[in-house]
């Protein structure tokens, strides 16, 4: 039986935004206010034209709306609000007054702050300049930038345009981008000149005549210096035109007259990464990101005007998009950019108390890690004004659950959430109206009709599972940049149960509601709760001469993923100190640091199929205890003892 940990008061649900809307609903949809979320769930799933409609009144979403809904027996052909048209940025830029739009924190303690009018006013230069520049509707803006204000900017400018908006963090290295920005051919590139990690310079801008000579369709360049630093000097290429960030803010300004571009009009590219081939390039529309956001801002998270939300992320993650979103329900965001510990434990519990935090997101690993190092943060800082604690990523185990009441805040909503880059969004998330229970993920998100099957299909409850969508939802991606007929699409989420969206987490569904989430079922990885695919790591490993073949997988540890990769070695070669330091090294550069592995194990083969393709997930299942299915079908099935005997794996 899992410990209940907290209840909201009578007083907390009757002012939360989620009763509020159950108001809305009894007045304009002829529903009967019953503070119970179950009920709320089960009328939003089965009247989705009715709810989607009523998220887009209640959250006054600035736009044109058409009340007509297109279906399709393939979820991701469904269509919602057809030819309804909205600005995206116009939704987020919607103060204009001199109060605190975003603050901005770097490692080191440097701080900048953004009024919504100076956001408004940066936001107009800049949409003047990308159009003087020549960027027009649809053309791709990628940016290499770390979490300052300017790529939030740049963001709502590319948005405000039209144009489609995709990001890497400064930490992937030039292979990882170009293998990522060269598949969507960007006229521009927005690139910082460097960022700082743990106290470390890195000098990201001379990276840049390498990446200008892969991806031949850049041809203009904006470079931000870092926040309180003066540029740095770089080496330009012939026939690439430089612009610098300060440069374009000083065009004259101009009130902003917002285009409404159709609801499903292209809003941002993200990756996700797979086992094979380059990293998915997944499109995701303007209106359905909005209105999935404002839901789960606003009805899950209780925001409301004037909270400072706060989420420890880097712009190549989607809680990076999730957060700044959070401006369109007219709060302030907060942004951090470093190492969340750098010089002292409690970094950004000092900055959640000094900001006024409202809603407090982390990943599940720094929670642990505090845990670890039984940090009793509520014994130094009141915290007085936080209401959230949200974490992602990874599960959150009972014993962090714990750890939050017991050493953070014992008066507060712990939202934990799970969803992915696919839907830039939640499945399975909080609300005020149910208790928490220790380890336990509180219900399913309003309209999303999720559910756990066995390997047949068939729902189950209490047991370990796939996490299924059976319904359509607005935030499922457009499409996959260059997929021809959908089908590296239909291949992604479709393929293993027909007709459900299948997202590769195993799960469990509890009679309360509530879910746990256990970790990948696939082979993707996920240490830290960023999901990285194999391939990168197999395209720099196949280059050593040393290494004949290899294997990688994320095995469950210690509360989180770590990476292992196995290889079998060339004749005449050992698997020293030396040759693990240089692959290490090497994936360093060529992918990033997230994709280094813990541990880099030597074997004598590589489980496949008789066909001969590698089998990640046997050896993952093997190692974790967890059932190998199919096992007929490996050509080399023997070979599996090898890997359950090694002690390397255990420690």
């Amino acid at each position: 039986m899992r410990q209940k940990l907290w209840s909201a008061t009578k007083k907390e649900k009757i002012s939360s935004n989620l009763y509020e809307y159950e108001k809305f609903l009894s007045k304009f949809y002829n529903y009967k206010i019953t503070k119970n979320y179950s009920k709320l769930l089960n009328w939003s799933i089965k009247n989705k034209e009715k709810f989607w409609s009523s998220i887009w009144d209640y959250c006054k979403v600035k736009g044109d709306k058409k009340y007509k809904f297109k279906y399709s027996s393939e979820l991701f052909k469904n269509k919602f609000l057809v030819n309804s048209k909205l600005n995206f940025a116009e939704n987020l830029l919607s103060k204009n007054d001199n109060s605190k739009a975003i603050t901005f924190i770097s490692e080191n303690g440097f701080k900048e702050t953004r009024s919504w009018k100076k956001l408004n006013y940066n936001v107009s230069k800049i949409i003047q300049s990308f159009k003087k520049i020549g960027v027009k509707e649809k053309d791709r803006v990628a940016c290499y930038l770390p979490n300052i204000i300017e790529t939030v900017e740049s963001f709502l400018a590319t948005a405000g345009i039209g144009a489609i908006w995709s990001s890497c963090s400064p930490d992937f290295g030039t292979n990882g981008l170009i293998e990522r920005f060269g598949q969507i051919k960007p006229k521009i590139l927005i690139i910082s000149d460097r960022y700082y990690y743990n106290g470390k310079e890195i000098n990201i801008i001379e990276r840049l005549p390498f990446i200008l000579k892969k991806i031949k369709s850049i041809k203009n360049v904006i470079i931000i210096k870092y926040p309180g630093k003066n540029y740095l000097n770089y080496n330009k290429v012939k026939g690439i035109n430089y612009f610098k960030w300060n440069d374009l803010l000083k065009i004259k300004y101009k009130k902003i007259i917002f285009k409404k571009y159709d609801f499903e009009q292209e809003l941002a590219i993200l990756y996700s990464s797979g086992t094979t081939g380059k990293p998915k390039c997944i499109c995701h529309r303007a209106g359905g990101i909005l209105l999935q956001h404002l839901k789960e801002h606003q009805l899950h998270c209780n925001i409301k005007p004037r909270d400072n939300v706060f989420y420890f992320t880097t712009c190549g993650w989607m809680m990076w998009n999730w957060l700044v979103s959070a401006l369109s329900s007219y709060s302030s965001i907060v942004l951090f950019d470093g190492f969340p510990m750098f010089k002292r434990n409690d970094l950004l519990i000092k900055i959640a108390e000094k900001e006024k935090i409202t809603l407090f997101g982390v990943s599940a690993k720094y929670i642990d890690s505090l845990r670890k190092l039984n940090f009793k943060a509520k014994l130094k800082y009141k915290l007085k004004s936080l209401k959230t604690i949200c974490s992602t990523g990874s599960p959150l185990s009972v014993d962090n659950f714990n750890y939050i009441y017991k050493n953070i805040k014992k008066n507060v909503h712990l939202s934990s959430i799970s969803g992915g880059t696919d839907i830039v969004s939640c499945f399975v998330l909080g609300n005020i109206y149910s208790p928490v229970f220790s380890g336990q993920i509180q219900n399913n998100g309003l309209g999303m009709d999720v559910d756990v099957c066995n390997q047949n299909g068939k729902s189950i409850k209490n047991k370990k599972g796939e996490l299924i969508c059976k319904n359509a939802f607005p935030s499922m991606p457009i499409k996959f940049w260059s997929d021809k007929n959908h089908k590296k699409y239909k291949n992604a989420y479709f393929r293993k149960f027909k007709g459900y969206w299948h997202h590769g987490d195993y799960a469990e569904r509890k009679n309360s509601g509530g879910y746990i989430i256990y970790g990948r079922s696939d082979a993707t990885l996920n240490p830290g709760g960023v999901r990285l695919g194999t391939s990168e790591i197999y395209s720099v490993v196949e280059k050593f001469r040393e290494i004949k073949e290899s294997l990688v997988i994320g095995q469950s540890w210690d509360n989180d993923v770590r990476i292992v990769l196995f290889v079998v070695l060339n004749s005449k070669f050992n698997l020293d100190e030396n040759l693990i330091f240089k692959i290490k090294k090497k994936i360093k550069s060529d992918a990033s640091p997230r994709h280094v592995p813990s541990k880099i194990i030597r074997v004598t083969d590589i489980p496949r199929t008789k066909n001969g393709k590698i089998v990640e997930l046997a050896v993952k299942n093997i190692i974790e205890g967890n059932k190998i299915k199919n096992i007929q079908a490996l050509a080399n099935p023997e070979i599996l003892k090898e890997y359950k005997k090694i002690n390397e794996l255990k420690k």
